[in-house]
């Protein structure tokens, strides 16, 4: 089974695929993989330096963040270019290793993929978690997190697909109201759905 996990900026979805991983659960983390793709020297890294020029690189040859965070913050068509060039890198990178995960045997893979449903990756998973908590409480802990202003959390949240849109491609929503142990309840208790689906006897 082919999980893919999502959700939206301070909805817990990290914290999701750290209790998958605790549980045993194999997570491949798109986050890693996106790093991974652009560093000097790759492919991708690359076609970024020719697109966007030496000045979104340091010293030390790697990607300047936040140099490049600033350029496709303030230019959408900028953003579209860096979209098409790392994302068919990462995709291809999450199924590889899904590939190499099944062939070692794993019968139960999870791919933590923030732009899942943005990238049109729905399709290839057996399964779409989407961890989802209301507004208010997305506000809330990315402020406290963040450690930023109201309107800046407002920003960074709008600048995403909204989870009310993305609960819509759940098969199965997660919803993360509570704290980490109800959040921890609520994953055993879907893993052991799960397993008892399977007829798995050494369900945890």
């Amino acid at each position: 089974m082919l999980i893919g996990l999502t959700g939206g900026i301070a909805s817990g979805k990290s914290t999701v695929s750290n209790i998958l991983k605790d549980i045993g659960i194999p997570v491949i983390d798109a986050d890693l993989i996106a790093r991974e793709v652009v560093k000097p020297g790759k492919p991708a890294w690359q076609k970024i330096v020719n697109t966007f020029g030496n000045e979104v690189l340091l010293p030390n040859q790697q990607l300047d963040r936040e140099k490049l965070s600033q350029i496709i913050f303030e230019n959408s068509k900028a953003k579209e270019k860096l979209d098409q060039i790392t994302h068919p890198e990462i995709i291809r990178e999450i199924k590889k290793r899904i590939d190499s995960l099944q062939t070692q045997g794993e019968e139960v893979i999870v791919a933590d993929i923030p732009l899942l449903i943005e990238t049109g990756m729905v399709e290839f998973f057996d399964e779409i978690w989407v961890v989802y908590v209301s507004r208010q409480t997305q506000l809330k802990r990315l402020i406290n997190r963040d450690e930023i202003d109201y309107q800046t959390a407002v920003n960074k949240i709008e600048a995403q697909m909204p989870l009310e849109e993305k609960k819509e491609y759940a098969d199965r929503l997660i919803v993360n109201e509570g704290d980490k142990g109800d959040l921890e309840d609520t994953i055993i208790s879907i893993w052991r759905e799960i397993n008892a689906e399977k007829n798995c006897t050494n369900c945890p």
